[in-house]
């Protein structure tokens, strides 16, 4: 594994635990700050406003095909703070459900698009990702209680709110995701294991099973980290290489498409929860250092993938 240790720019700092960042085509990014309970802008000189405060836990975002921002929110985090850090523990004590959530950018008004999937009330929702034919996948990592915790889920939805259904499930709090260029492969990683799961899609919301030997897998693992390191969100770059935000290592793995390959870009900061691309030619990745509450750029070798409904 190759460690690399980049040329970063700290665009901004004080936020509440930075998540989800969109990177938008004015040089501004949008991004969730999960314990201010908020979706927030940040302008390119540092100055952040919030959008709309959504309550619960906004996790994860990512533009629509409408135009808004459609965001993962996890139904609240019970956190604990120190000089200089701040990080999740357990559930919030005023938690109810989990939820996506549909929010204006200009106005910052929202609504509830989905709160549960055949009577199941979601958990957790955490990350992301829109399809080419006007559906998203979400990973629903669950909650972790004091002596409990759920197990995790895999969803896809329609933006328009007709439909929702289970993809994948069980899996280990599943946490990142993202598609392939040509979206034929979902990528999946999960937190504890720091393990990053591949599933073929046969058609839009749809995986073919692998049929795997232990219990019918549908996927399969391309990669798997050593030591103690976990995993949190993803982006994908222009090569199809997933690029996850690693936890406890603060850094973002870039893994190779067949997974035979893993670099590591270190960041100063243990939670770095994730990344996305932006800039001239999508050569810009911004990350969040969430433990100390900053928004950081640095140079990505390759370009980022075009985002549908955002760049591409």
């Amino acid at each position: 594994m190759a460690a690399h240790t980049p040329a970063i720019k700290q665009i901004a700092s004080g936020l509440r635990f930075p998540e989800g960042p969109v990177a938008m085509p004015d040089g501004s990014v949008i991004l969730v700050e999960i314990e201010r309970r908020s979706l927030s802008r940040v302008t390119p000189d540092g100055k952040v406003r919030v959008i709309a405060t959504l309550g619960g836990g906004p996790n994860g975002a990512a533009m629509g095909p409408d135009g808004k921002i459609y965001v993962t929110n996890n139904g609240g985090l019970k956190f604990v703070e120190r000089p200089g850090k701040l990080f999740p523990v357990a559930q919030a004590d005023d938690y109810l459900t989990g939820s996506i959530q549909i929010v204006d950018p200009e106005t910052g008004k929202f609504e509830t698009l989905y709160d549960r999937c055949d009577g199941q009330r979601l958990r957790g929702p955490n990350d992301l990702v829109f399809d080419g034919a006007g559906g998203f996948w979400f990973t629903d990592l669950g909650k972790t209680r004091e002596r409990d915790m759920d197990r995790g889920t895999v969803y896809y939805a329609k933006a328009d709110g007709s439909m929702i259904r289970e993809a994948i499930f069980p899996l280990d709090r599943p946490n990142g995701i993202g598609l392939s260029p040509d979206e034929q492969t979902l990528y999946v990683v999960e937190t504890p294991t720091a393990r990053c799961w591949a599933f073929n899609v046969s058609a839009p919301g749809q995986i073919e099973s692998a049929n795997g030997p232990y219990r019918g897998e549908k996927g399969t693992v391309i990669t798997g980290l050593g030591g103690y390191q976990m995993f949190d969100s993803l982006a994908v770059d222009g090569e199809g290489h997933v690029c996850v935000a690693t936890l406890i290592t603060g850094a973002v793995s870039d893994i190779w498409p067949d997974g035979s390959r893993v670099d590591q870009y270190t960041l100063p900061d243990m939670m770095v929860t994730n990344v996305c691309f932006g800039g001239k030619d999508l050569r810009t990745a911004y990350a969040t250092l969430s433990m100390g509450g900053a928004l950081v750029s640095f140079e990505w070798p390759r370009p980022g993938l075009p985002l549908r409904y955002l760049n591409r």
